[in-house]
């Protein structure tokens, strides 16, 4: 069914919402197969966003491992993150619409930077929402916003975090709908923002896919990558979906003790709706929407994008476990070993990798999808874990 993942997906919204979903459908029928769009894109990705981004080996953690440790570099990309991906080709989709205006929610800042970015090479305008509580923990990413033109909104209601910063853009977006792009920034939401967001996110796994066969004349063993929303992990998943390859998501399971609130709907949630989508959400036994927590601000979410739902459902991919102290260790071992300081959301799929080395053949290939650089996420590692020389 059009729109769905299985059972997961959907248009869960207000009529008044269904005349922008079914533009921006009719958008992305129109514009992305058109190779002058295509064009503009790839220019952008490769000359200002820096694509194709390299396949890092990690040498010292290999040798301890066991196994060939590679790195998907999107924290080499402007920015600092894979979300540039994303933004620039809803900011140039949002033009080829007419839109004037970019509105976009973001957790750990990166994605409100992108937009904020793609808005400004792109002569738009940006309004972006974030949770009161994400403002104070990602304070950086708040002035680069700022400094870039965007229009920053705290959200005071609810957890004051991601899910309530999508509450705030979507109710935006029912009174500027004429004029305004909702660049939503993971592989969730009402259809057909899950196979958008893939779309564009998708050049993860597909250069990633040529860059193991023209080094190594093979593909990997298995691909991991951390899942909030899902959508680094979705781009990393998507070439290899097809293929025999092990693939693995991370949820975070916040501090890891019971009964403690976390961010894993996929291995502790049950099927539910919430912005626009059915997928798996973390609810009360009568359907009231958990809090979630994450020391990553960018896992923060009770929800997940419906294609992992799916995935999850049929067995394709499998979703692990990385609490907020395994994160922080695996930060510290990339940062010490490798000289690479990671975001805290990449952090748990390395911690998951660290965790079940044991169960990973030895002489393995083994890529993590590194999503975003560390530093937007020092103070958080500071205040946390104390630094010994």
């Amino acid at each position: 069914m059009k729109g769905y993942y299985g059972e997961f997906g959907g248009q869960y919204v207000p009529e008044v919402l269904m005349p922008p979903l079914l533009e921006l459908e009719e958008a992305m029928e129109t514009y992305l197969t058109e190779s002058s769009f295509k064009a503009e894109l790839a220019e952008l990705l490769s000359d200002y966003a820096g694509r194709p981004t390299p396949l890092t080996l990690c040498p010292r953690l290999s040798q301890d491992l066991g196994f060939n440790l590679r790195l998907k570099r999107e924290d080499l990309l402007f920015t600092g993150a894979h979300k540039i991906n994303n933004t620039l080709g809803q900011a140039l989709l949002a033009k080829r619409m007419g839109k004037t205006e970019l509105l976009a929610e973001t957790g750990a800042g990166q994605h409100g930077v992108a937009t904020a970015t793609a808005a400004a090479r792109l002569g738009l305008s940006a309004t972006i929402f974030m949770g009161a509580v994400d403002v104070e923990r990602q304070r950086v990413n708040v002035e680069r916003m700022r400094i870039l033109g965007a229009r920053v909104e705290a959200v005071e209601e609810g957890t004051k975090t991601l899910k309530d910063a999508i509450n705030e853009a979507l109710r935006y977006w029912l009174t500027n709908q004429k004029t305004a792009h909702y660049c939503f920034g993971t592989a969730a939401g009402p259809h057909p923002f899950p196979s958008l967001v893939r779309y564009f996110q998708a050049i993860i796994s597909q250069e990633a896919k040529e860059q193991y066969l023209k080094a190594l004349g093979r593909l990997p063993d298995l691909v991991v990558a951390a899942v909030g929303g899902g959508s680094n992990a979705i781009g990393a998943f998507s070439e290899f979906i097809p293929h025999k390859v092990a693939l693995v998501g991370v949820e975070a399971a916040g501090t890891g003790e019971p009964g403690c609130y976390n961010s894993a709907p996929l291995n502790l949630g049950r099927p539910g709706i919430l912005h626009g989508q059915r997928s798996m959400l973390l609810q009360t036994p009568k359907g009231q929407v958990l809090p979630s927590h994450s020391i990553s601000a960018g896992l923060d979410y009770p929800s997940v994008g419906p294609e992992h739902a799916h995935l999850n459902a049929i067995g394709r991919v499998k979703y692990g476990l990385a609490s907020d102290q395994e994160a922080l260790a695996a930060f510290m071992a990339l940062s010490r070993s490798e000289g690479i300081l990671p975001a805290l959301e990449p952090s748990h799929g390395l911690a998951w990798i660290l965790a079940n080395r044991e169960k990973i053949d030895r002489g393995s290939e083994v890529m993590l999808c590194l999503s975003g650089r560390g530093d937007k996420d020092l103070d958080i590692v500071l205040g946390n874990l104390p630094l010994k020389d």
